[in-house]
């Protein structure tokens, strides 16, 4: 997984950025194929913004959060991109497969 961590009218300091690829690290068990993480910190008075967009094989995903504190704001983007990327593991998976009466062969 690549994290590109920029910030529009803030400095991204080192300890943001790695506060940042720790928080999103977890991201990593959901899919075995690398992706590409790029997050942007900005800030709308009084509250401090982080947005991600997350490009998967074929998909592209956006998530953002606000917080009072820009760390408060990476803790809500890690939640948010996490319950994102499990909801689309699951529509990946065919639930279906193997309940249906045509693949069984057992008809009437």
């Amino acid at each position: 997984m690549r994290i590109e961590t920029y910030g529009q009218q803030i400095e991204v300091t080192p300890a943001l950025r790695d506060y940042m690829e720790t928080k999103l690290a977890r991201l990593q068990r959901h899919f075995d194929q690398p992706f590409d993480v790029r997050t942007q910190l900005s800030l709308d008075k009084p509250d401090h913004r982080a947005e991600a967009t997350v490009v998967l094989s074929g998909r592209t995903l956006h998530c953002d959060a606000s917080g009072m504190d820009m760390y408060a704001a990476i803790d809500l983007l890690a939640d948010k991109l996490d319950r994102l990327l499990m909801k689309h593991k699951t529509k990946l998976v065919d639930h279906h497969r193997g309940e249906s009466v045509a693949r069984s062969g057992q008809f009437g």
